[in-house]
């Protein structure tokens, strides 16, 4: 890889538990490019980061423009969905290539996020906003079943549940509302969209209509519009609830070309409709004999730690893809390599505290696997969907055909096992 003649400098916006960071710092080092994080945090809780803001706060986007007159910057990149409003406003105010801030509000919020895709013709579930004052007893009986019900504003499913009777509906609300109150003790700036569409996250969510079918995931990379399709994931394991945690991607898909060139069309037409146009998009989208439905967009690349299944060209990353153009450095290649590559989440299967991790040797003796990393610390507290936002660790297989990447990743994983002793404390969650 040829680096640039003058470093250039971008700033990466992020989360102190992020996966994605260290990706997006050792592409950097490749192309010889500065990249600093930004931490989201109170400055106080991250002593050791000079770059520690609250995203969230009014003076956040003057702290970035102030340390951009000292330190020009070609690009502020949000790592995560958290710095999505704020690398937009920093960028917008800064003239560096941004979608906009009513985008980043698009893609982040879902309400905002259907009620958009529905005006721009794209297939989405019949959905509802609601509020948790309202009387949730009669929403229950007036509801159609079966239904999912969805925060406004949280990631990797986190919160999201599937109700099949008015009994589930309440109970689903009940613990929507824990985690709410958890994540917004002191409630929310309400979300207002052009002047017109107003929701609370902390007090609001959706009710939608559950879409029969499977999964697929679409990597893509969007120039002035148009849309570059890097990777399309197949989902095997069925996600039909009542709660909906991802385990399997595997690439190439091994859906016929008719349907895949469908859900690049459903990618695009949803970029459109949001308004991205620039930048990394990952959606989200089931299928079934209507066709694809778009389940979530966003203006970012794909989560965890899964973008390592990716390699392009001469061995460039997904976030070297990313960081080049950011930067307006030429891309060398999208070509992907030959191999078929995945990724297994390794779920969280009981609350409690991870004590210790078994069968790791013998999970990366099984042919394919590239390795497996396990994210969760030791001795630490772990919960799992719906409560829950993060997995054990990740699994990595590469080898000549996606369906023999699947199965080297369902026979790693059925080598490991978890030590998890019950926390008082937790159960109660």
């Amino acid at each position: 890889m040829t680096s640039p003649q003058s470093p250039q400098r971008v700033l990466l916006l992020t989360t102190p538990s992020s996966y994605r960071a260290e990706a997006f710092l050792t592409a950097a080092l490749q192309l010889g490019i500065i990249a600093e994080e930004v931490i989201d945090s109170p400055p106080e809780l991250a002593k050791d980061c000079p770059l520690a803001i609250d995203f969230r706060t009014d003076g956040a986007r003057d702290l970035l423009q102030q340390y951009a007159a000292d330190h020009p910057l070609a690009a502020i990149i949000a790592v995560d969905d958290s710095g999505s409003m704020l690398a937009a406003e920093a960028s917008a105010a800064l003239g560096l290539p941004h979608n906009s801030p009513d985008t980043a509000i698009a893609a982040r919020n879902k309400y905002v996020m259907r009620t958009l895709l529905k005006q721009g013709g794209v297939r989405v579930p019949t959905f509802t906003l609601h509020t948790l004052d309202e009387d949730l007893d009669a929403l229950a009986q007036r509801v159609d079943y079966p239904c999912v019900v969805k925060p406004l504003e949280l990631n990797g499913s986190r919160g999201v549940i599937r109700a099949n009777t008015p009994q589930e509906f309440m109970v689903a609300v009940r613990r929507l509302a824990a985690i709410l109150h958890a994540i917004y003790p002191s409630g929310n700036a309400p979300v207002t969209f052009r002047g017109e569409i107003a929701c609370d996250s902390a007090r609001s969510f959706l009710v939608e209509a559950f879409i029969p079918g499977f999964e697929v995931a679409l990597e893509g990379l969007l120039d002035h519009g148009q849309l570059q399709v890097l990777a399309l994931f197949d989902k095997p394991d069925p996600l039909d609830g009542p709660f909906f945690e991802e385990t399997i991607y595997v690439t190439p898909s091994r859906l016929p070309e008719a349907v895949q060139l469908a859900i690049q069309q459903c990618a695009a037409e949803s970029a459109k409709a949001l308004g991205l146009h620039n930048g990394p998009v990952h959606a989200e989208m089931r299928i079934n004999e209507a066709g694809p439905w778009l389940v979530e967009a966003a203006g970012r690349s794909i989560g965890g730690l899964c973008s390592k299944t990716l390699r392009f060209g001469t061995d460039a990353s997904l976030e070297e893809l990313i960081l080049r153009q950011a930067c307006g450095l030429p891309v060398d290649s999208l070509g992907r390599d030959g191999n078929a590559g995945g990724v297994m989440m390794i779920p969280i299967p009981d609350t409690g505290v991870l004590r210790a991790v078994h069968g790791v040797e013998e999970a990366l003796a099984v042919a394919g696997i590239e390795s497996v990393e396990i994210s969760a610390p030791l001795h630490n507290p772990i919960i799992p969907l719906p409560e829950g936002e993060s997995y054990l660790g990740f699994i990595f297989a590469r080898s000549t055909s996606p369906d023999t990447v699947e199965a080297a990743l369902r026979e790693a994983h059925a080598q490991l096992t978890f030590t998890i002793v019950p926390n008082i404390e937790l159960a109660r969650v």
